[in-house]
């Protein structure tokens, strides 16, 4: 009996000592160390609010350039529909969430909140009835923006046009359609405190802090979850899947992460969706940067490098250091199955080239980029099925979608023939996850 209880006590001490490290785990600003202070106590700039140009500009514009930074729009607007009006599907493990109306409409969308409604709902995730919301609205991020700012994004939405649409109900699974549960989580991994400055860091530093972390909630997507889906900053910004995409290591690593990018092309990734030698944004990366980082003034883009510059490098042995040597201009054979050279030939080479170097577009340059050296080619896969369309200094830039050309196991051999030709090593996806890529876009 004693070596029962004994046992039972090394079992719940295990246990509460797994839960600790999940709920005792740091926050997304303790990596840069030092001490970080209220706002109000701060005495270098302000880190917070809009840039130099627009600090005398009205409510509404200011609160404009805030709701861009904060990404609100990918979000609450569906392919093709009305900005803001909700509707757009978050397919997550355990059933499908739907983004809400948060035009001011007072019946469907978010008219008759109030500052204090807006501000709970952002700051600790509570609607004014009182309905706990799910953390896909991040606002375990958007706990950290200033009041002010909340309230300026509140006037820019509310000088939207009303638009009533209501948005499908929810199909979550038992228990996570409880919503009370969300007060647990959020009492262990929503601070519900605003931005604190760290002194010992610079002003650029700060302000990128702030854009990255609170308004542009990087972390969403390139941060990986623990068991109970909240972000696991141990290992911070080293890549994720969001929404079916591959959200890539973007640590200071110089293999797998951006440590090997010098800031010009950083800048110019952040602010195009593309650098040349580096690759192009597609898929939700590049939907934040055509809905909110293209639309941020270069300096904000500059504070965003400073930021991503101190993040420390996590290696993600899966992902190998880019090939940046263009491929040979014989289009031989570099893969087992003949097919997946026959479809490039036939549908790819036009704007691609033998090479991977694009002589239409720089664009599709296939040299260098992360994601033709995926070994996984799960975003290679993704715009080959749905395809891309990008926004460029000269309109917009497509990619055809070819999933309605070609089987699962026609893409397969094109993904893989891809990245064994253009790639630091070969792929091998398979015709079945071909299939569940289509399948989570379609739920």
């Amino acid at each position: 009996m004693r070596r029962f209880l004994v046992m039972l006590l090394i079992v719940a001490l295990f246990v509460l000592g797994a839960i600790a490290w999940i709920v005792l785990g740091p926050g997304p600003l303790n990596f840069a160390g030092g001490s970080r202070i209220a706002l109000q106590d701060y005495k270098g700039p302000d880190p917070t609010g809009v840039p130099a140009g627009l600090r005398n500009a009205s409510l509404v514009e200011r609160g404009q350039y805030l709701t861009r930074a904060a990404d609100c729009e990918a979000c609450h607007t569906i392919k093709g529909g009305e900005p803001f009006t909700g509707g757009l599907a978050f397919n997550l493990p355990f059933g499908t969430l739907y983004s809400p109306n948060i035009t001011p409409d007072k019946d469907t969308g978010i008219g008759n909140w109030s500052d204090a409604d807006f501000l709970n709902a952002l700051h600790k995730g509570v609607a004014p009835d009182g309905m706990r919301l799910y953390p896909a609205f991040p606002y375990p991020a958007y706990t950290m923006i200033s009041d002010a700012d909340a309230l300026a994004i509140k006037a820019f939405l509310f000088s939207l046009p009303a638009r009533h649409a209501t948005a499908p109900a929810n199909t979550l699974a038992f228990p996570f359609n409880q919503r009370w549960l969300m007060a647990f989580w959020s009492a262990f991994f929503n601070s519900d405190k605003r931005f604190e400055p760290n002194p010992a860091q610079s002003p650029e530093w700060n302000r990128g802090a702030y854009l990255a972390e609170a308004m542009a909630h990087c972390g969403d997507c390139h941060t990986p979850r623990n068991l109970m889906q909240a972000l696991d900053n141990r290992k911070k910004f080293s890549g994720a899947v969001a929404a079916g995409w591959k959200a890539y290591n973007i640590t200071q690593d110089k293999d797998s992460g951006i440590g090997g990018w010098n800031d010009t092309a950083l800048a110019d990734f952040l602010a195009t969706g593309h650098a040349t030698g580096y690759g192009t944004a597609s898929g939700p990366m590049g939907e934040a940067v055509d809905k909110s980082l293209m639309h941020l003034a270069p300096e904000d883009i500059k504070a965003l490098v400073v930021y991503l510059r101190t993040i420390p490098a996590i290696s993600d042995p899966t992902l190998p250091a880019p090939k940046i040597a263009p491929a040979s201009v014989s289009p031989k054979t570099v893969t087992a199955d003949a097919r997946g050279k026959a479809i490039f030939a036939g549908a790819c080479v036009g704007c691609h080239d033998w090479t991977g170097n694009s002589a239409v577009l720089s664009y599709a340059t296939f040299t260098g980029s992360r994601t033709i050296n995926d070994p996984s080619a799960r975003n290679v896969a993704q715009a080959i099925v749905w395809g891309v369309t990008r926004q460029s200094a000269d309109g917009p830039v497509t990619m055809p979608s070819f999933g309605h050309a070609y089987s699962d196991t026609e893409i397969a051999a094109v993904a893989n023939y891809v990245t064994a030709r253009f790639g630091a090593a070969p792929s091998a996806i398979t015709a079945q996850q071909v299939a569940e890529i289509r399948r989570q876009a379609s739920q």
